[in-house]
């Protein structure tokens, strides 16, 4: 495993190159298995993502959501979706949280 720390405006390109649609983009960016993983992602849901191998690019939770893996705050909790989406821009809801 390898990991790297780039600058605000590299991981905005990074993100993009790897069809991570716009308004998914994130604060971290991760290659895993084959598959973009971008933003607050559970763990389960790289797990499920693993396991299951669909036909997409990758997944992603947009923004900062608070309750989400790094987010916490005591007991507040936000909703938020992970999305599956692919090369070519669709996107499907991957879970709910």
């Amino acid at each position: 495993m390898e990991a790297n720390n780039v600058s605000d405006s590299q991981l905005g390109v990074i993100a993009i190159q790897s069809g991570v649609p716009g308004d998914l983009t994130s604060c971290h960016t991760a290659k895993v298995g084959g598959y973009i993983v971008e933003g607050h992602v559970p763990a389960e849901d790289i797990q499920r993502l693993l396991k299951e191998k669909p036909a997409i690019a990758g997944i992603a939770v947009a923004g900062m959501p608070l309750g989400s893996p790094g987010m916490e705050q005591g007991s507040t909790k936000q909703s938020f979706t992970t999305m599956a989406f692919t090369k070519d821009g669709k996107r499907s809801v991957f879970a709910r949280h």
